[in-house]
């Protein structure tokens, strides 16, 4: 069995963190079942060319360069649907979604709206992109202002991937903000809700900021996630849901670092083996490719109880959680404003 096929086998769903047409085309055939999407994925994408043709009509139509922009995100997340249309009706819904995410410039620092505001402008933007389609999900930030929108979402009949998740905090306000949701809908055989729990920005984070033994380090983004797992599963185990409400295992490529430069790239991915969703990128999918590893279940896996203790005498959760969103936030916004900027210089390049 070829290893993404084997990684499937466990139990575990994979989404590819990218809606390249010919990557999602390859990773379909390999055991993908779902994608997600962010303005860095449709950066790339544009910068090479490939669909130039695309946006000289809307360049010849008057559309700004912001709202090129969103009309290539809706076209390319919507090609990617298509792909994952069969997966997601003979799943009844639980799977073959593609994640949306919604204007990351609500959350840039220059911006002055109130988060009663930003949480408006979520709702609103969320009912317009999820609007007509069947496995569009819509990512929103677990910010004040993203999480303040999460009721009236579900409540409305829409399906989101919260993400920037990086604490048991955040996730627990997503959680119940989804719950309560639930609880105003008729329609509760198609719910479904997914949490983006970032995994190796975490240890990043702790090489940088801690003194930890060799034995802790590389583990604090494992245990961090496993545990909100585990909540997780626990909190919907009897809710009565026909389809599952999951984690999404976000950030799951090794980053070279001062202490680790060579990891093993597929590790994040064999932690989590077993259950709920990954998303990696497809550089982290070609390296479970050439692997050849066989994968087993290993979400039930934690470290020795002495790790555990190291971790949680050391790991200050909020500060964590504090400045990992604030870097987050950053390069949440900063790619919109590049790919905005791309297209302008396309539009000048195409005249």
């Amino acid at each position: 069995m070829k290893p993404l096929k084997s990684l499937a086998s466990t139990g575990t769903k994979l989404w590819l963190d990218s809606v390249d047409p010919d990557l999602i085309k390859l990773n379909r055939e390999e055991g993908a079942t779902g994608a997600t999407s962010n303005p860095i994925i449709i950066s790339k994408l544009l910068e090479t060319g490939r669909f130039d043709e695309h946006m000289k009509p809307l360049f010849a139509a008057g559309h700004d360069d912001e709202a090129v922009a969103w009309a290539m995100t809706d076209k390319l997340v919507g090609d990617a649907q298509a792909v994952f249309l069969d997966v997601w009706e003979a799943t009844k819904g639980d799977d073959g979604w593609v994640s949306f995410e919604l204007d990351p410039l609500l959350e840039d620092k220059d911006q002055t709206r109130n988060t009663e505001e930003r949480s408006a402008e979520y709702i609103r933007l969320g009912k317009k992109w999820a609007a007509g389609h069947k496995n569009r999900m819509i990512k929103v930030p677990a910010t004040p202002g993203g999480l303040g929108a999460i009721e009236e979402l579900v409540a409305a009949g829409i399906c989101p991937n919260i993400t920037l998740i990086f604490s048991e905090r955040q996730y627990l306000i997503a959680r119940d903000a989804v719950y309560r949701g639930v609880q105003r809908r008729t329609d509760k055989e198609n719910v479904k809700s997914v949490y983006s729990i970032f995994v190796s920005r975490v240890d990043v984070y702790t090489e940088k900021k801690l003194q930890l033994s060799d034995a802790a380090q590389g583990e604090v983004g494992i245990v961090n996630a496993k545990r909100i797992w585990k909540m997780n599963a626990d909190f919907w185990a009897n809710k009565g849901l026909p389809r599952k409400q999951e984690l999404i295992f976000a950030s799951t490529g090794a980053k070279k670092t001062p202490k680790n430069p060579n990891p093993n790239p597929i590790k994040y991915v064999a932690a989590f083996a077993g259950s709920d969703i990954e998303t990696n990128p497809p550089e982290t999918n070609d390296a479970v490719a050439a692997s050849g590893h066989t994968f087993t279940r290993c979400i039930d896996e934690m470290p020795p109880a002495e790790v555990l203790a190291e971790i949680d005498a050391k790991v200050d959760a909020k500060l964590m959680e504090e400045t990992l969103m604030s870097e987050g936030l950053a390069a949440f916004a900063d790619p919109h404003k590049a790919l905005i900027k791309l297209i302008g210089e396309k539009r000048a390049a195409l005249k």
